[in-house]
């Protein structure tokens, strides 16, 4: 059984307090949170009967807690990871696991030193039809491939980022590109390969806020491929869709719905007789963004420590995307087509204004 503490109670805690915490996830279970704001941590630790904590040091001492899920803001991340590191804990972060390469980097050097593991949360990699569509990929089905799309039209009104201060800021957050969208860019990133270049333009559209709330970008892949990101919050009045849509010579696939977990064009060149059934069989749409793929994770992080496998997106992997993240907010400071790799010069995230 790996015993699970949850660090930072606040919106999306809910997800993984349900699963951890409702036994949904055979092999674990949850016996602690903590957060500095005692409402949040009481509540959850009052759902299900575990330990609220208020300090993060006394958290950490708790000699039951095999793993901790860090759930803080995006500019937390890596101060509480290493500290986690540090207490001996295996990690699971969220999204983006840090906003600075540097950060990055010290977070990775500190679980390595301390033989723990770091999981980094893209829990649409496990959303069933996108598990199809890599398995078509690796299996060759696509082809030479050509061109990759993902769109990301969400609502997040001012009341949403008024929730938590550090919501739409450069130094804790980020903006659509950082936060919502940086599943999507890492399933670009995962289905067409390393990235050579990149431009990228973002706007402030509807919203108060320091950072983008709308963003536009073109990728040009190692292999030739080309890539298109739209990315923006300021749909109204409710979600759209996070789609990725994966073009080749020989195949064309979309997946579409609120979290890119409908199959909505299933079509190659060389047809299977399986492939009449892929979309009726495999395609789920979610009742909310978040869609199903967080149980799946969960499963994969258990089963990673208990039988020592590797993590899908370990520290490295979750360094590429926000290494490309970055690359992003460069071209969008400069104006100019931004060639990975990069030192980061005037991109603000993860900056205090």
């Amino acid at each position: 059984m790996i015993r699970f503490g949850l660090l930072g109670c606040g919106r999306i805690a809910k997800r993984h307090s349900d699963l951890v915490g409702g036994n949904h996830i055979e092999g674990a279970s949850l016996v602690a949170v903590c957060d500095p704001i005692r409402a949040r941590a009481d509540a959850i630790a009052g759902k299900f009967g575990v330990v609220a904590h208020y300090d993060i040091n006394e958290f950490l001492a708790r000699k039951d807690i095999d793993a901790v899920a860090v759930l803080t803001p995006s500019g937390l991340h890596p101060q509480h990871v290493i500290a986690c590191a540090k207490a001996g804990k295996h990690v699971v972060v969220e999204k983006p696991m840090a906003l600075r390469l540097q950060d990055a980097d010290d977070m990775i050097r500190a679980c390595d030193q301390a033989g723990v593991k770091m999981f980094i949360v893209k829990q649409n990699r496990f959303n069933v039809p996108v598990v199809k569509a890599r398995e078509a990929l690796d299996a060759g089905r696509f082809g030479k491939l050509i061109l990759g799309t993902v769109r990301v039209r969400w609502c997040r009104d001012q009341a949403y980022y008024d929730q938590d201060g550090w919501r739409g800021t450069w130094a804790y957050d980020g903006g659509v590109l950082t936060n919502q969208a940086s599943h999507h860019v890492d399933m670009l990133e995962w289905f067409f390969g390393d990235v050579v270049s990149v431009h990228a333009r973002a706007t402030t559209a509807l919203v108060k806020i320091e950072t983008e709330d709308t963003a536009v970008a073109t990728l040009k892949f190692r292999n030739g491929a080309l890539g298109i990101i739209e990315a923006t919050t300021a749909a109204r009045p409710t979600d759209l869709e996070g789609s990725l849509s994966i073009l080749g010579e020989k195949g064309a696939v979309e997946i579409s719905g609120f979290a890119v977990n409908q199959i909505r064009h299933w079509r190659f060149v060389d047809e299977l007789p399986s492939d009449k059934d892929v979309v009726e069989k495999f395609s789920v749409n979610p009742p909310n963004v978040y869609g199903f793929g967080h149980q799946a994770y969960y499963r994969h992080v258990v089963d990673c420590l208990v039988n020592q496998r590797a993590a899908l997106v370990d520290g490295l992997e979750g360094r590429k995307s926000l290494e490309l993240i970055s690359a992003l907010y460069e071209s969008i400071e400069t104006s100019e087509e931004i060639a990975l790799r990069f030192t980061p010069k005037l991109s603000r995230l993860g900056i205090a204004s």
